[in-house]
């Protein structure tokens, strides 16, 4: 057992649900709880999880050799047995009474831990349209398309079970206005428009909703890797947003709050759309 035990916060203290959270759950059977940790609790804990699941992670077979759950998610059990400081998480208090209240229990006992990771694949390579080969054409639906199908395949079985849920995919503002020499990248991500149109007719009976979110600018690792290197990146980021209206680069942050609002319960009347997150730098009308 890895016995580092970082300074680490506690997160015993518990925190009173709002009775629309439990109410919520007794009903659908799931609700979202807001502000469970902290900004600073989550940076805390983030990197000593993630390379704790790297750590033991033991998939070493390729994409194609595993099944369709296995394709979808890394899936790392019970980490808290073999590492002192997911166990700190895992045993914290806080969530153990959150869980409790929700089922109206005194306890609840771990059954086990389960870390899921969807690996990071990034995006089809940027090129003109006569220098891609039909193999960059598979890889490209492979990475792009098929895996927004088999994701969404292998969850659909629990949400119908659950009598709701919320599929959303994350794409590109790409597929609103097109970028130059993205042809891989663009035509794939359609398909996902296309896809999660049809999906949203079909698994509309179920109270599933199917939505798209396409960010622009966001300043994430990725994008400060594209800026020169021999450029003050201040500078660099600040040219990036010239054309953006509001005048900035977009945060993480912001577009997670989109994506969050749309898996709660205030959004169960919205299916079938495609969202920027751009800060109007698209110029299209429609």
């Amino acid at each position: 057992m890895n016995k580092q035990v970082a300074d680490l916060p506690l997160l015993d203290d518990f925190k009173k649900l709002p009775q629309e959270n439990i109410s919520e759950f007794r009903e659908k059977g799931h609700t979202l709880v807001k502000d469970v940790l902290s900004a600073g609790e989550i940076a805390s804990y983030r990197p000593v999880i993630v390379e704790a699941a790297d750590r033991y992670n033991t998939e070493k077979r390729k994409l194609d050799d595993r099944d369709t759950y296995g394709k979808a998610f890394l899936q790392i059990m019970n980490l808290w047995r073999v590492d002192d400081d997911v166990k700190k998480f895992v045993l914290g208090k806080r969530m153990a009474k959150i869980a409790a209240d929700l089922m109206g229990v005194e306890n609840v006992r771990i059954y086990h831990d389960q870390a899921l990771f969807k690996e990071p694949s990034g995006g089809p390579p940027f090129n003109k349209f006569e220098n891609f080969t039909d193999e960059d054409w598979t890889q490209a639906f492979e990475l792009t398309l098929k895996s927004f199908a088999r994701l969404s395949r292998s969850v659909l079985p629990y949400m119908k079970a659950a009598g709701s849920g919320r599929i959303i995919n994350i794409i590109s503002g790409s597929v609103k206005s097109v970028l130059s020499n993205s042809v891989l990248s663009t035509s794939m991500r359609m398909g996902v428009v296309g896809m999660a149109k049809l999906l949203a007719d079909e698994l509309g009976p179920y109270h599933i909703t199917v939505n798209n979110v396409a960010p622009g600018m966001i300043l994430t690792d990725r994008l400060k890797h594209t800026l020169p290197k021999d450029a003050d990146p201040e500078q660099a980021l600040k040219d990036r947003a010239k054309n953006i209206p509001l005048g900035r680069i977009g945060k993480p942050e912001e577009l997670a709050a989109l994506v969050a609002f749309l898996a709660s319960g205030q959004a169960a009347y919205i299916s079938g759309t495609t969202i920027q997150v751009d800060g109007g730098a698209n110029r299209g009308i429609l």
